[in-house]
């Protein structure tokens, strides 16, 4: 019962999260400059007051906030995200077209940021002062502090322009016709730079860490009891110190989805990548608002599915954690 309880309320709150987050994007949105019936008739080259004011007619932006608001809500509790203004098909069509290729590349980013930083860290703190916990620390510092964008257009410099060692746009060869392990192992070469280039900072974050998480369980009385009985210093690490310094870092990947999903934006317009985060940000230009409505409410629901997950995990991770915390 207390399972289900448990469960119950971090479903009933998480309603709330997306809920409040879906009302204040749309407030906020609607509060920025520019028009979409203004954007739409300019293109068209007839700006004249007639048209626009047909314009907003038509996609329902006369009406009062709190009526477009609730009108939306409504849409939204039955699936129906509204009608994109430029690409002039259903908001869901668009994002169920595009939420794999973000999923792929959002999934292997933080796998590949998790477990490498984890396995850097405990480098790191293993070899505490030498040579190579310098090394590790200098460079989590660097990728910490290094903007994602000039990562990305350096990798792609590098690696795509003058070695010519990986492809530098896309999410797959063009016109190949690939299918089956040849189409994925074709998906899988162009996932390399954008992956490592979204996971980077993610991956000094887990390696810093990481390191200050074992090095403070290393320090604990029970480690030094381990150490004075004999036990060997690589089992010490493994049983004793990993599975007591993992809770946090365990905690803060859990938090990373939203983030994830914010460096995807710019990952995904660098390397041209077909995915939810690129599709909002073409929408933010061109003042698509059922668009980005749209993408906040998929991000927001994914983000809270996530820490949903975590949380019921952490029984797991740490038994000592009670589900009607």
């Amino acid at each position: 019962m207390k399972s289900l309880d448990f469960v119950f309320q971090r479903l009933l709150k998480a309603a709330f999260v997306v809920l409040g987050v879906v009302i204040l994007n749309f407030l906020l949105i609607h509060m920025a400059p520019g028009d979409p019936a203004s954007v739409l008739a300019g293109e068209a080259g007839a700006g004249d007051a007639k048209y626009i004011a047909q314009l907003r007619a038509q996609f329902g932006l006369d009406q009062p906030l709190y009526q477009q608001l609730w009108t939306y809500l409504r849409g939204a509790a039955t699936g129906d995200l509204g009608f994109s203004y430029r690409n002039q098909l259903p908001v869901m069509t668009l994002i169920l077209d595009r939420l794999p290729a973000t999923l792929l590349l959002t999934g292997c980013a933080f796998v590949f940021s998790l477990v490498l930083g984890i396995l850097l860290g405990v480098v790191a703190a293993y070899r505490r002062g030498s040579v190579t916990d310098s090394v590790v620390m200098t460079g989590a510092l660097v990728f910490y502090a290094t903007p994602l964008f000039w990562v990305a257009l350096m990798a792609v410099l590098v690696f795509s322009l003058h070695l010519d060692w990986l492809p530098p746009f896309d999410m797959e060869t063009i016109g190949s016709g690939y299918t089956g392990w040849a189409r994925a192992l074709d998906i899988g070469h162009h996932l390399i730079l954008p992956t490592v280039t979204l996971g980077l900072f993610f991956t000094a974050i887990y390696t810093r860490l990481t390191r200050a998480s074992m090095l403070e369980v290393m320090s604990l009385d029970f480690v030094k009891t381990a150490r004075a009985k004999g036990v060997p210093q690589a089992q010490i690490i493994r049983r004793h110190v990993l599975r007591n310094a993992i809770l946090p870092v365990f905690t803060f990947a859990s938090m990373q989805a939203g983030q994830l999903v914010g460096g995807a934006v710019l990952t995904e317009t660098v390397f041209a990548w077909p995915g939810i985060g690129r599709l909002m940000f073409d929408a933010l230009l061109q003042r698509d608002y059922p668009v980005l409505l749209g993408v906040f409410l998929v991000t927001a629901a994914v983000v809270v599915f996530v820490n949903l997950i975590s949380d019921l995990l952490y029984r797991f991770v740490d038994p000592r954690i009670e589900a009607a915390s």
